[in-house]
């Protein structure tokens, strides 16, 4: 069962931001619209399952959803979407900004439109586009342990950070559900398990980039996803105790532990909680479990590590 409309909405939410809100984050909403489609579609969920995940994607869109209706315009055809879209993520795909946003929105907008086979009015995917060249001259992050912004914006990459080459989705997959792996401590914070999660999110965007035959894009964004990944090595081990170097302009010490989840986001328990209280975790409980699930399927070994630390990143807001 699955809902193409929720494509449409998620697309329409992403066109209108900057419209509407003069800013680049009501956008995530759009985003985790597409990612709860294609959560369902990749998994092969079960018909319980797609009405979970719909019932609350859907519940979503209807608070964000802009009050035009964009299925009255004509469709532009996918050629044109995905040249203005990728002629504006042209701009900032090779550096690091807001933890990849935007390659993430980019991502997800052309993997909608690839599957509604062209959308919307030239005027909708010139809102995306506008929208993705917001990021432009934006700062990496506001929330970091260890660093500061500026700090990381300046940090290179070496030999001595031990990356392994990496030519496609399969092998990111691989180094990034390894790098999750390793965290002893994960904390609720937008400097921590938001980090690491959007360190999946960004990752992902870049092997659908690959997928839909943009390799070029794919090849470019590695850097920036690989200094996420170095900033993150860096505090793979905290104790409550220790101190700690936190810039950040929402984070407060100390730190609490992230609670990790009983059920996951491929059981019904999971979807019969109710997240609208806390925005669905600003639409991450879609986005996270899309990209997670997706770099597992794209690895051959299953280690339970990388499960056990998603449970600490995914829906920590529960009602």
């Amino acid at each position: 069962m699955l809902n193409q409309q929720i494509l449409r909405e998620g697309l329409s939410i992403m066109a209108s931001c900057r419209k509407q809100t003069g800013d680049i984050w009501q956008a995530h909403f759009g985003a985790a619209a597409i990612g709860s489609y294609f959560f369902v579609k990749d998994l092969g969920a079960d018909q319980e399952l797609a009405q979970l995940v719909f019932a609350q994607s859907g519940e979503m869109v209807k608070k964000y959803m802009r009050e035009d209706e964009e299925d009255r315009h004509p469709a532009c055809d996918e050629q044109t979407a995905v040249s203005a879209i990728l002629g504006a993520l042209e701009h900032t795909i090779g550096g690091l900004h807001w933890v990849g946003h935007n390659v993430i929105y980019s991502a997800a907008s052309l993997l909608a439109i690839r599957e509604l086979q062209g959308w919307g009015s030239q005027t909708d995917i010139t809102g995306i586009a506008d929208l993705i060249r917001a990021f432009e001259k934006t700062p990496p992050g506001r929330s970091w342990i260890g660093f500061t912004a500026a700090e990381v914006k300046r940090m290179e990459l070496s030999e001595d950070d031990g990356f392994p080459v990496i030519a496609k989705p399969e092998e990111l997959s691989l180094l990034v559900l390894e790098e999750l792996s390793q965290f002893t401590a994960i904390y609720r914070a937008e400097s921590h398990h938001d980090l690491i999660g959007h360190m999946l999110t960004f990752s992902h965007a870049l092997n659908i980039l690959f997928d839909l035959g943009h390799v070029t894009f794919f090849e470019r964004g590695l850097r920036p996803v690989l200094k996420l990944v170095k900033v993150l090595r860096s505090s793979r081990s905290l104790t409550i105790d220790e101190p700690l170097k936190l810039s950040s302009a929402v984070d407060r010490l100390p730190l609490h532990p992230a609670i990790p989840v009983k059920e996951l986001p491929t059981e019904a328990a999971f979807w019969k909680k109710d997240y609208s209280d806390h925005d669905w975790d600003f639409g991450h409980i879609f986005k996270f479990a899309h990209s997670f699930y997706d770099h597992l399927r794209r690895v051959e070994e299953k280690r339970e590590s990388y499960i056990e630390n998603f449970r600490c990143i995914i829906a920590q807001y529960q009602k």
